[in-house]
């Protein structure tokens, strides 16, 4: 009887393990690892039921107990003069082994079926990313446009302790409009922050990016843009949006605006005009000798100067200077939060030259219009891209000016930075040239690695 229940169990073993028995084995071992805290609660769990039987054995006088354990001895006695000791010990140890991995997989794998995510991921590795990722350095990310969002999609690989601090200037495309015909913030570059960090990515920035063909008044908007629009109206303001949105799409950080207050850019630029406006900066076609904002020192996001403080790392860029990272740094008690933050601090700069904002600039030309516009040095490294684009993308880009950013040893030690180098690139088929984020994201966090120890100034 006891073999045949013992074949029984074996069986059903061996059909749960679905052909992978050394691999299912592994996945329930993974439970019992370090930080999930299922090992104390199972051993609760069993000191609950042995305090449970102890209550009831008491409460009734011992009188069924005792004659259990008459029942388990004549039994037992009757096994042992069939089979020896050395031989039913082990079997019937085996047998409750068996019985209990049995049991225990399938309370697993009832909560696995309802709590595991689409795909073949399995649920244990999903809570112990979880749990690896939320220990994550707190990293906050200062910046604006594409190469905020490329970033935030390599970071959120390593950590979920992200914060993007966004610039709220941009007054072109369909940001513009809303923000004319509706008179809120723009949403443009949170939008591609917000999908950037999201768990399914690929299918929400393919709806946020989403721009409308047809229709009168919705032609030229993205979807992205009219809900955060919507969420704007809804919540009362862009940060209350924001969260709730955080929420709806399930992001991995936290998205925020620089300021709430309606920031207009000037610059002026070195042959005497006066420009006011993002979008009409660039287009002016000529060199920035001072940029600023309307109104001049607005108040900054009180969540944004709490993320810096509390901040491990600070990152800044890559993305246009003038239009995408500056603006950001022109909201004073932002720059006052980054340089008084002792933590590493770091500059990607851009790869290529951007026409109507840095045409001609090296590293260091980069790095003293940022001293420039905040009137300190609140970095203490630039990440500069080593490996040269291929003749195609030169040929390209030179079309409009644009080239290569070139590296001034001499000029950028002189100011006082660190010069950290690394392939951080990708290129397209027709010579597009773009910062991989995982590449940047694997050099950034290897240099905060080695340097988060130290004290810096």
């Amino acid at each position: 009887m006891s073999i045949g229940f013992l074949k029984q169990a074996l069986n059903a073993l061996q059909q749960q393990s679905n052909r992978h028995t050394p691999y299912r084995v592994n996945q329930y071992l993974k439970w019992l690892a370090p930080g999930l805290s299922v090992k104390r609660w199972l051993l609760i769990s069993v000191g609950g039921v042995v305090l449970a039987c102890l209550g009831l054995a008491i409460w009734v006088k011992l009188t069924p107990i005792f004659w259990v354990l008459k029942f388990f001895r004549r039994f037992l006695g009757f096994i042992a003069d069939i089979l020896p000791n050395y031989v039913s010990g082990p079997l019937v140890l085996i047998l409750g082994l068996l019985l209990l991995l049995w049991g225990q997989s399938r309370t697993v794998g009832s909560v696995t079926s309802v709590l595991r995510t689409e795909g073949d991921e399995e649920l244990v590795d999903v809570l112990l990313a979880h749990r690896r990722l939320y220990r994550g350095p707190k990293i906050v990310v200062i910046g604006g446009g594409t190469g905020l969002s490329t970033l935030l999609r390599g970071l959120k690989a390593y950590s979920a302790n992200i914060t993007a601090i966004v610039t709220v200037a941009d007054d072109g495309g369909s940001s513009g409009r809303l923000r004319q015909e509706f008179g809120v913030l723009p949403p443009g570059d949170i939008r591609n922050c917000l999908a950037a960090l999201a768990s399914e990515e690929k299918l929400l920035t393919e709806l946020f990016q989403y721009r409308f063909r047809a229709g009168d008044g919705l032609m030229g908007h993205s979807f992205g843009n009219l809900f955060l629009t919507a969420m704007s109206d809804i919540t009362g303001d862009l940060e209350r949006a924001v969260v709730a949105s955080s929420k709806v799409l399930a992001i991995r950080g936290q998205v925020l605006p620089a300021t709430l207050s309606d920031v207009r850019l000037w610059a002026e630029l070195d042959d005497g005009r006066c420009i006011e406006g993002e979008s009409k900066i660039t287009e002016a076609g000529g060199n920035i000798a001072k940029i600023g904002c309307i109104p001049a020192n607005p108040p900054a996001l009180p969540a944004a100067i709490k993320a810096l403080k509390e901040a491990d790392y600070i990152i800044m860029g890559p993305g246009s200077l003038y239009t995408s990272v500056i603006p950001n740094l022109l909201v004073p008690e932002i720059a006052d939060a980054i340089a008084n933050a002792k933590v590493p601090k770091i500059y990607i700069c851009n790869i290529m030259t951007q026409p109507g904002e840095t045409q001609g600039y090296s590293v260091a030309d980069h790095i003293r219009a940022i001293d420039f516009a905040c009137g300190r040095a609140l970095f203490n490294a630039v990440l500069v891209h080593t490996k040269a684009p291929s003749s195609l993308a030169l040929v390209r880009y030179a079309k409009t000016n644009s080239h290569p950013v070139f590296l001034d040893r001499e000029e950028v030690t002189k100011l006082g930075r660190r010069i950290i180098q690394g392939n951080v690139m990708e290129e397209d088929h027709i010579g597009c040239v773009r910062h991989n984020p995982q590449k940047l994201a694997k050099v950034v966090l290897r240099w905060y690695s080695k340097t988060h120890h130290g004290i810096w100034k």
